[in-house]
């Protein structure tokens, strides 16, 4: 499972013009399912998103404050495009979870979410729906988080392999 997370001082998603959800300052989550995830993917992403230091506290010093801390929004977006591979010019998306079962993944993913958080709090997207997400980012500050299960994988077709995630667990205890 990977999440993208965008700082954003406010973010909307419409479908055919009409709003489906906004939020004001806090994360905008893209979010991609591998065919491979599980449970254990899942509770490591709600862990992740909820806890990583990505705002500034109260004496405005640099990545001291979570989500929760500054009890922010969150917009997620589910996003099958994140588990891509190319074969020459044109993506490939064999990675990512079929549709039925990331639908029902991804719903699970959202109240797990929801109820580790505070449910008003925590919108989303039309899953499956063709949207337009619109971001007013924040520094911009753009990071990846993948969980354990898929570090090793090639994860883009560039001469860059084996990339670790920009968090870890002793990243959370600091």
């Amino acid at each position: 499972m990977k999440a993208l997370i965008q700082r954003v001082m406010n973010a909307k998603v419409t479908v055919n013009g009409e709003l489906i959800s906004s939020i004001e300052q806090g994360a905008c989550i893209l979010i991609g399912i591998n065919n491979n995830d599980t449970i254990k993917d899942m509770e490591y992403i709600v862990r992740k998103i909820l806890s990583i230091r990505i705002f500034d506290d109260e004496n405005n010093k640099r990545w001291q404050k979570s989500i929760v801390d500054k009890e922010f929004e969150i917009l997620c977006v589910s996003q099958f495009t994140l588990y891509n591979t190319w074969k020459g010019n044109k993506p490939d998306f064999h990675r990512a979870m079929g549709a039925d079962q990331s639908k029902e993944f991804y719903e699970k993913f959202i109240q797990m979410l929801k109820d580790k958080y505070k449910a008003e709090k925590v919108k989303d997207g039309l899953f499956g729906a063709y949207m337009q997400v619109s971001i007013q980012n924040d520094g911009p500050v753009t990071l990846e988080i993948e969980s354990p299960g898929h570090n090793n994988e090639k994860i883009r077709s560039t001469p860059v392999e084996n990339q670790k995630t920009l968090c870890n667990d002793e990243d959370i205890k600091r």
